[in-house]
């Protein structure tokens, strides 16, 4: 077990407004072109950032399987605490050390940058976890 971390886009349309929790039916599966985007593994700095951002955008239930959507400006600030060095350690049972590893930011960059063109293409990017 451990806390395994997910990003993935859908059509926007889709979407629509939703901010948190998107849920999605087998029936919706063609109309919502689920796209995987990027995985991670115990990388809990960011974990405990989008659980933030999860509140801030009214999440109420435990951060765990629950969806948040990154918009065009949170990127831009994720950017920002990932080249200010303010991601911090995230405490959980399952969610490893507290080092921060040279290979997750780099996946976080790429995934930014993944991100950003999703966007940019009418696309949703949500994160989403499992622990």
């Amino acid at each position: 077990m451990g806390l395994d971390m997910y990003a993935f886009s859908v059509n926007a349309e889709f979407a629509g407004d939703t901010q948190t929790n998107l849920k999605t039916s087998q029936a919706d599966q063609e109309r919502v072109a689920r796209k995987s985007l990027m995985y991670w593994r115990k990388f809990n700095h960011l974990h405990g950032w989008m659980e933030r951002l999860y509140e801030e955008k009214g999440g109420t239930a435990v951060f765990n399987c629950e969806a948040v959507r990154l918009m065009a400006e949170d990127l831009d600030q994720l950017e920002t605490a990932m080249t200010t060095g303010s991601l911090t350690h995230t405490p959980g049972f399952f969610f490893g050390g507290s080092e921060l590893y040279d290979d997750d930011v780099e996946r976080l960059k790429e995934f930014i940058r993944l991100a950003r063109e999703e966007i940019k293409q009418d696309r949703a990017v949500f994160y989403d976890s499992w622990w």
